[in-house]
């Protein structure tokens, strides 16, 4: 298993794009400082800059590049005969990827940190009581952690689209789709079937309203007509169910 995460690890750092993206992500926070108004610095901070949304972009782009990539040359063939199983290669793609998830993460609070140092806006105490009756700062960590898996279960989609389809741009561009406009397509949905709404929210689509709403909970709630603690059961479910569909196609598939 060691050996399996190394080669993982060397495969994912090798990727460009693997440190373009914080650059990216960095760039994209500043910009949200830079022309958002003071009204609205709290509910950035608590978001990180918005920064959850740039973390789901780069995630999608390195983890899909990392696994389809394999599959369209076909040298997961020379990483599968190397490993005692399949299982071991998908829990080790899936544990380096979620470091990285975590690493991307911790470097948004970092920046969150630098930027509000920056003299571009008006200063914010850390220590100010926020949301939930929360000081700033454990919103914001709070924020966090929720979105680590808001995130995981995008990355989850991702293995399994990944395992479905050979196509690295077409992986890419399923998932960003879903991410983009998933809200919007799930707020469609329910509103043309107000009828089945008990059992038309907890569709999956919705589940990616999770970090949107703890941060902004008047505006989302009404969009998702779910609670924050309903779409943490539902994001922890669909997770477990695309990355278990996720490994049985990829132990199945023909390479």
């Amino acid at each position: 298993m060691k050996q399996s995460i190394k080669n993982e690890f060397f495969k994912i750092t090798h990727q460009k794009i693997t440190w373009i993206a914080p650059i990216l992500i960095l760039c994209l926070m500043m910009l949200s400082r830079a022309f958002i108004g003071n009204s609205e610095q709290r509910l950035l901070i608590m978001a990180t800059y918005n920064s959850g949304e740039w973390i789901l972009l780069a995630l999608i782009i390195v983890c899909s590049t990392v696994l389809s990539m394999e599959y369209q040359y076909h040298t997961i063939l020379l990483t599968i005969y190397k490993a005692p199983n399949r299982f071991q290669v998908f829990a080790s793609k899936l544990l380096v990827i979620s470091i990285y998830n975590l690493f991307l993460h911790f470097l948004a609070i970092i920046f969150t940190l630098l930027l509000q140092l920056t003299p571009l806006k008006a200063h914010v105490s850390w220590l100010i009581i926020n949301k939930y009756s929360q000081s700033l700062v454990i919103n914001m960590l709070n924020t966090t952690l929720i979105d680590l898996v808001a995130s995981t279960l995008i990355v989850s989609l991702i293995f399994l689209s990944s395992s479905l389809i050979k196509s690295n741009s077409i992986v890419i561009t399923i998932n960003l789709a879903i991410v983009f406009m998933g809200q919007t397509a799930s707020s469609q949905l329910l509103n043309t079937n107000a009828h089945l709404l008990n059992l038309v929210k907890w569709n999956p689509l919705n589940m990616y309203n999770l970090t949107a709403q703890y941060y902004n909970y008047a505006v989302y709630h009404d969009t998702s007509h779910l609670t924050n603690i309903e779409l943490l059961l539902g994001t922890l479910i669909y997770t477990a169910i695309f990355l278990i569909l996720g490994y049985y196609l990829f132990r199945k598939k023909k390479f």
